[in-house]
């Protein structure tokens, strides 16, 4: 079973076993506006919960996108670098960064879950 998480930074986790799929929003693509540049972290990379690890640019802003729990990187979606779009157009799904091995599942009670994050972007709308 796949479970959804949130960061109050707007990042997702997508938790299958003991990878999560981690991107950004579309509350936060949408504030962001049209993205035309991403920096993605490098496979093997060993990240702690909160660390910066990736770069998002829009024409409006850049924004550093962190590490939701600690873990090692497994993948990164490269197709990303040539079409930075993909966030727009689907940024919950195609749009995703990079997966990450979690090593310590208890840190997902750190985020929130759909509910949680709904109610706290409701208040930024």
């Amino acid at each position: 079973m796949s479970e959804i998480y949130y960061t109050e930074d707007h990042e997702w986790i997508l938790v299958e076993g003991d990878i999560g799929t981690c991107g950004i929003s579309e509350f936060a693509q949408e504030q962001l506006g049209d993205i035309v540049y991403v920096e993605l972290p490098e496979p093997g990379k060993v990240v702690a919960q909160n660390d910066e690890l990736a770069v998002v640019e829009s024409v409006k802003a850049a924004s550093e996108i962190y590490a939701p729990v600690s873990g090692e990187i497994t993948e990164s979606n490269d197709e990303l670098v040539d079409e930075p779009g993909k966030i727009n157009e689907d940024a919950m799904g195609d749009g995703w960064f990079f997966k990450i091995r979690i090593s310590d599942a208890k840190e997902l009670e750190d985020l929130l879950d759909k509910a949680a994050y709904e109610a706290l972007i409701a208040g930024q709308r």
